[in-house]
């Protein structure tokens, strides 16, 4: 047969560089320096996005299309996932750049009733122009309100003139200093790394390790509360390869427990994730952690570079992912596409994460401080766990308590202790001049209870009966100079900054309560009409839990409302 002679003009040429604007040589020569030796492949975007912002302080238009270039990606694609997440600053041609340091200010419930709205009012005349001052959501230091973070400096009861020093002396890296946490060599010199190893080297088998820990009842830790162990029988039953992704984003409001464990005990959090790898067979594992926890990062990419330096068995691959402050990716399927360098957008499921998850490959996605417990269960014994617990629960939780207490933090105390008791026991009581008045017992997504209600265990399932729930045990308390509808609506404020926008419901539907919740007299039926599409509707919990807040100052704070 002859062949078919095609016109040259139907021949299709692929483009040698994507669609869009023409690159700058400047700014294609600076990203070149910049990723010299760094991964240009899609998923690394995030993390390239991260070089730029770092090293010039803003996302400028010609460095974003210089990016796209070296990374061959579309110039929409990286302008989208720029724009998504809070802490990169894109900088459109023709606009001024922000100012090179940036005080991010906590103004979230903690820090709220802790004076952020003062320090908001005094900041900007007090540093001048030169400095950009901003409300920022959660930084996870609830404990140590109100919290501000200077440039990539973190800090907690800060004052309006400390502030204003730290920025006059340029201390705008993470404080390394106000970490205690125990080396690799610490760590093994005490024993750590020898219940992995015994796991890997065969002296214990998988299926003894996954039935120590269903019999445990450990469940996840990060707010959903699953069974850990059936979690784990349930990706290894899945076809290989398998990857393991950990959520440390941790950005509900109230919660800062996986940052504490994370500064003081790094390897047995990762020794736990590398049972776990070995039990359900995984060979990649990936570690999302927010970005507000710069010192943690810094000091997890040393203990991590020491441990991948002398391994006491054969270590699958790690690999450690810096979010970009967006609480949507504290949701396991958002965090996925943001390990993917997307948009952190929540997933339609089925399939569910355990099926088709990082990279379209099965996933067991947990929480930092679940892994944490592993080599305890694995060495003590289930019994060792499920002993302790009150008002017939079983196990021990991590408590992030923050607000009018003489002593928030994080209190490891017995399952099923109610709020009264963990005031009382663990937190030293009331600030003085504070009389209990309420506590949210989950965080922003948990609801509100009254002081009354304050018997009630404090466990998975037990607050549900009330439109409550634990979650992630992060437990904000109030005094009677608190109001609960001012509480209830800087949660929704918050939900309304954090909606990812995906789905009308919450996108629409955050914004239209947090309006009707500005008025003095609420409009319930209205409010409530909202709350039944927002939780009906919503793709992801963020949507399903806004409605929370509201509906519990209605049952339990009518007054407030009237």
């Amino acid at each position: 047969m002859s062949e078919i002679a095609i016109p040259v003009s139907k021949i299709r040429r692929t483009r040698p560089i994507p669609k869009g604007r023409a690159v700058d040589p400047a700014a294609r020569e600076e990203i070149a320096r910049l990723l010299e030796g760094a991964p240009l492949e899609r998923e690394y975007l995030i993390e390239n996005l991260h070089r730029v912002q770092d090293r010039y302080g803003h996302l400028s238009a010609a460095h974003l299309n210089a990016l796209a270039e070296a990374m061959k990606l579309a110039q929409a694609e990286v302008y989208e996932v720029a724009t998504f997440y809070h802490h990169f600053d894109v900088v459109k041609e023709g606009e001024n750049a922000p100012p090179k340091i940036t005080v991010r200010v906590c103004d979230t419930l903690s820090c709220a009733m802790a004076g952020a709205s003062e320090l908001l009012e005094k900041l900007p005349k007090l540093l001048g122009p030169n400095v950009r001052v901003v409300a920022a959501p959660c930084i996870g230091r609830c404990a140590e309100a109100p919290a501000v973070c200077v440039g990539q400096n973190a800090f907690g009861h800060a004052k309006a003139d400390e502030v204003a020093k730290c920025v006059k002396e340029g201390k705008t890296k993470p404080h390394r200093q106000t970490l205690h946490s125990h080396t690799y060599a610490e760590y093994r010199a005490q024993g750590g790394y020898k219940t992995w190893v015994e796991c890997a080297s065969g002296k214990r088998d998988v299926e003894s390790v996954i039935k120590i820990m269903e019999d445990a009842g450990l469940r996840g830790l990060g707010g959903a509360g699953f069974p850990a162990g059936r979690k784990w029988r349930i990706v290894r039953g899945e076809p290989g390869p398998r990857i393991m992704a950990v959520n440390i984003d941790e950005g509900e409001p109230g919660t800062f427990k996986d940052r504490h464990y994370l500064e003081r005990d790094p390897h047995r959090f990762l020794e736990g994730m590398l049972i776990a790898a070995w039990a359900v067979g995984i060979d990649d594992s990936y570690i999302y952690l927010r970005d507000e926890y710069h010192a943690c990062r810094e000091m997890l990419e040393e203990q991590l570079a020491a441990l991948k330096a002398d391994p006491p068995a054969q270590l699958p691959r790690i690999s450690l992912r810096r979010g970009a402050g967006a609480y949507i990716c504290g949701e396991e399927s958002a965090m996925i596409e943001s390990i993917e360098g997307k948009r952190g957008m929540p997933r339609l499921r089925p399939p569910y994460v355990a099926q088709v998850g990082v990279f379209g490959r099965p996933t067991l996605e947990h929480n930092m401080e679940t892994l944490l417990w592993v080599r305890d269960l694995i060495e003590n014994g289930p019994e060792w766990f499920s002993k302790h617990g009150r008002n017939g629960r079983k196990g021990l939780r991590s408590f992030s308590v923050s607000g009018r207490v003489k002593k928030p933090g994080v209190h490891l105390a017995p399952a099923g202790i109610t709020v009264k008791e963990l005031i009382a026991e663990y937190c030293g009581g009331m600030q003085d001049g504070h009389e209990f008045y309420a506590y949210l017992p989950g965080g922003a997504s948990g609801g509100i209870l009254p002081a009354s209600m304050g018997d009630i265990p404090l466990d998975f399932d037990t607050l549900q009966p009330y439109g409550c729930f634990i979650g992630s045990a992060a437990v904000m308390i109030l005094s009677k100079k608190d109001k609960a509808r001012d509480a209830a609506l800087n949660m929704m404020r918050f939900f309304e900054d954090e909606s990812c926008g995906q789905c009308t419901p919450c996108r629409v539907g955050t914004a239209k309560a947090a309006h009707l919740m500005e008025s003095r007299k609420w409009d319930q039926a209205l409010l409530e009409e909202l709350s039944v599409a927002m939780a009906d509707a919503s793709i992801c919990g963020l949507g399903q839990a806004a409605p929370n807040p509201i509906r519990c100052v209605v049952k339990y704070f009518p007054d407030e409302i009237l």
